[in-house]
């Protein structure tokens, strides 16, 4: 048996439900008289469809992608934030997780370039010392080496030994760098391949990297495009350092020099 002919016009529930709404403001409006009726109508129709078209046209939610790494909910936390704020400012940028003692860069899309373990300072802490940027490393007392968490703008570098770096924050005197084996005892190499967090805790604030990730993942990543780094912090809430709420950052975009002749990279 042939069916008839499709209409073009579907009734859905969308439209139904304005028709309805319609129709119950014409019975409503009859005692104002036609002319007030068919305003009450139009606007109940009005109304219906702005809330239907609100609703179609709302901004996607922006996901990082971590790719088969296992982020924090910290990490996780951050990177949306970052995403879906704007607070990297169309740049790329870069996470490092103290508590998991690891490391990810990011596209400015917030696709993973890549991601690794880092070595961090031997103390926990947020905070940077008072001077302890100017101050040889001998005099830097044990409780006073720890990596400051914020938001950070990364800038290249050279140290006083003419190998480059990435500068975190140069008045604490913070830098990323390759992992540093001139002290044995240390057992940097090893700390890094541990499973442990704890192992991972022996620098003087800098962040130590696998001197393969740091040449073809972090360099060339600052090297191309203005990077911003974001240290999570494990004193305190990530939404209290990075102010989630408010919309605001931890720190200032800085301008710090690209050559430095300071000391305390020897053995940080």
């Amino acid at each position: 048996m042939p069916y008839p002919p499709r209409s073009r016009f579907a009734v859905t529930p969308l439209l139904l439900a304005s028709l309805l709404a319609a129709s119950a403001a014409v019975a409503a409006g009859q005692r104002h008289g036609p002319a007030g009726a068919t305003r009450m109508a139009a606007a109940s129709l009005t109304t219906t469809a702005s809330a239907g078209s609100g609703s179609a046209s709302a901004t996607p939610v922006k996901r990082p992608e971590f790719g088969r790494e296992k982020p924090s909910k910290d990490a996780s936390q951050v990177a949306s934030w970052v995403l879906n704020s704007g607070d990297n400012e169309g740049s790329a940028f870069v996470i490092v997780d103290k508590e998991r003692a690891r490391i990810y860069v990011f596209t400015p899309e917030g696709k993973l370039r890549g991601a690794a373990p880092v070595l961090l300072g031997l103390t926990k802490g947020d905070d940077t010392s008072p001077g302890v940027g100017d101050r040889e490393l001998s005099n830097i007392a044990p409780e006073e080496r720890t990596t400051p968490a914020g938001r950070f703008v990364a800038e290249p570098g050279v140290n006083g030994h003419g190998a480059d770096i990435v500068w975190v924050d140069y008045e604490a005197a913070v830098s990323m760098h390759r992992v540093i084996t001139n002290n044995p005892a240390e057992r940097r190499l090893q700390r890094l391949q541990s499973p442990k967090p704890a192992e991972h805790r022996i620098s003087f604030g800098c962040i130590n990297l696998p001197t393969a990730f740091y040449e073809h993942v972090l360099a060339p990543t600052v090297a191309q495009t203005e990077t911003i780094i974001y240290v999570l912090p494990e004193t305190r809430s990530a939404a209290e350092v990075f102010g989630f709420r408010e919309g605001g950052r931890n720190k200032p975009p800085q301008t710090v020099p690209r050559v430095a002749t300071a000391f305390y990279l020897d053995g940080a």
